[in-house]
């Protein structure tokens, strides 16, 4: 399975039999003809739209018969909303979500095990990459980064949680084992970052290179990156957790917000390093992606339409490449790995298994 992107500017997608016929018109800034590209609809599970290409109602109606979600980004990549078949008729897995957030204590063990696997695959990128560096104090200074990061697990594992719940259910994370996981969390991501930036060999253009993490905008071209497989990332974990038949609105780490899809970013979290910042690396180490590949106005970084293409392909080839999962043992592509601990989730909250484990990367 795969996802289809639309990149092209004013591209048409219709239904033609058992397969999407995607137009594409003559772009005479780009250099490019009119063309049409023949699509199975067998072996899409997922549309992303970017930008202002249309489809008709019935591709749309075809796709949801098939399952597969269509998701709308703007024309840079952030994410607008999204159309999903509806949703999975297992009640008794919505139940067991909502009676576990309830639970004080049952959702401290989960927002745990959602940063223990986040921090793991922190600590494990930092030292498998710090083997290649020809520069011994340079690998030293990333050693330390990932040694904070194991301090911090540690922290994780013997947290303290209160009886009652929080002092002020207002506000859960004011003094309380919520907001120590937050803090961990975020002291976590600062050590990560910081030897993240020395793993990368060029930098992009910018003096200083990569400074660490800035979300809101992007100010450099390995934020701008980083933000954009973050959605790409979140489009697909949002599609797991509802094909399980989960409400994704209800999590465990992240707090309930309107419109906040709180437990697929709670599942995101073990995901995001071996599958973003892995991606993000090896496309500035072997310069895949260069400074060129970027535009700049007013210190917002942003992708060009070529650069685009070439990071959403290095996506797909990552969501299908194989690994041995970490829990079941079998071999299974990053894409499935994600439906899998959707899968995990539900039978611990049902009772089916006594823990949830994370996605950890060994």
């Amino acid at each position: 399975m795969t996802t289809l992107y639309l990149t092209e500017p004013r591209s048409i997608v219709k239904k033609d039999g058992e397969a999407l016929i995607v137009k594409i018109p003559e772009n005479k800034q780009a250099g490019t003809e009119k063309r049409s590209v023949r699509v199975p609809l067998m072996k899409v599970d997922q549309v992303v739209v970017m930008g202002d290409s249309t489809i008709t109602t019935p591709a749309l109606l075809a796709l949801v018969e098939k399952n597969a979600d269509v998701c709308f980004c703007n024309f840079w990549g952030k994410f607008q909303g999204r159309l999903s078949p509806s949703v999975s008729k297992n009640v008794f897995v919505r139940t067991a979500q909502f009676r576990a957030h309830e639970d004080y204590r049952k959702r401290i063990e989960l927002a745990a095990r959602f940063v223990r696997g986040k921090l793991h695959n922190q600590r494990t990128l930092l030292l498998r990459s710090r083997r290649s560096l020809d520069d011994a104090e340079l690998a030293q200074a990333v050693e330390d980064c990932a040694e904070t990061i194991g301090h911090m697990i540690t922290s994780v594992e013997t947290l303290e949680v209160e009886e009652d719940g929080p002092l002020d259910p207002a506000r859960p994370q004011l003094k309380s084992a919520l907001g120590t996981l937050h803090g961990l969390e975020g002291a976590s991501a600062a050590a990560f970052f910081r030897g993240y930036g020395r793993l990368l060999k060029h930098d992009m253009g910018i003096e200083g290179g990569f400074a660490g993490r800035k979300r809101r905008p992007p100010t450099d071209p390995v934020n701008a990156l980083l933000s954009f497989g973050y959605v790409l990332l979140m489009n697909h974990v949002l599609s797991a957790v509802q094909i399980v038949g989960f409400d994704p609105y209800i999590g465990y780490l992240h707090s309930e917000g309107y419109g906040k899809p709180s437990l697929a970013l709670d599942l995101m979290e073990e995901m995001r390093t071996p599958i973003v910042d892995s991606i993000v690396m090896t496309v500035i180490n072997k310069q895949i992606l260069q400074a060129k590949h970027f535009e700049e106005k007013f210190g917002v970084y942003q992708l060009t339409a070529t650069g685009r293409k070439i990071f959403l392909q290095q996506f797909e080839q990552r969501l299908n490449q194989e690994i041995q999962h970490p829990v079941f043992g079998y071999k299974a592509t990053y894409r499935r790995c994600l439906e899998l601990q959707a899968r995990l989730l539900g039978k611990f909250l049902t009772g089916e298994v006594p823990i949830y484990k994370p996605f950890q990367v060994r």
